[in-house]
């Protein structure tokens, strides 16, 4: 009796590529087929490809996703954390407003590059080549 493979299935096996570590290559802000290879030349400007395994990455467009992602996220934390602060401490609303200021923008800069790595690892990860 024999077994009849699929060549489609073994194809798709072959070339398939797991999210997870993709996502944490990205978050690293590293190539998500090789991780070593740095994917941006820039602060968000990704590379037409990866310097060490030569993976093209000209066609991987995040657009505004990772904006959005960032603006949640920011949003998510420091809200409540404002809220406390306000209920709680009750400070001067210059130094409320210095702070969390500061604290919004040194949290979105952080984020902003390297949400766009996962964005950009996910749409590889899943062949996507951009929305």
């Amino acid at each position: 009796m024999s077994t009849v493979t699929d060549p489609i299935s073994e194809t798709a096996i072959e070339n398939e590529r797991p999210v997870k570590p993709a996502l944490l290559r990205g978050w690293k802000r590293k190539c998500p087929n090789c991780g070593t290879g740095p994917m941006f030349k820039g602060y968000l400007k990704v590379r037409d490809h990866c310097p060490v395994c030569k993976q093209d990455l000209s066609h991987q467009r995040a657009d505004d996703g990772p904006a959005y992602l960032t603006i949640l996220i920011v949003g998510h934390i420091l809200a409540p954390l404002l809220h406390v602060a306000f209920v709680h401490w009750r400070p001067d609303p210059l130094i409320l407003f210095t702070v969390f200021a500061v604290g919004c923008v040194g949290l979105s800069l952080y984020l902003l590059p390297r949400l766009k790595g996962c964005v950009v690892a996910f749409q590889w990860a899943r062949r996507m080549h951009g929305f």
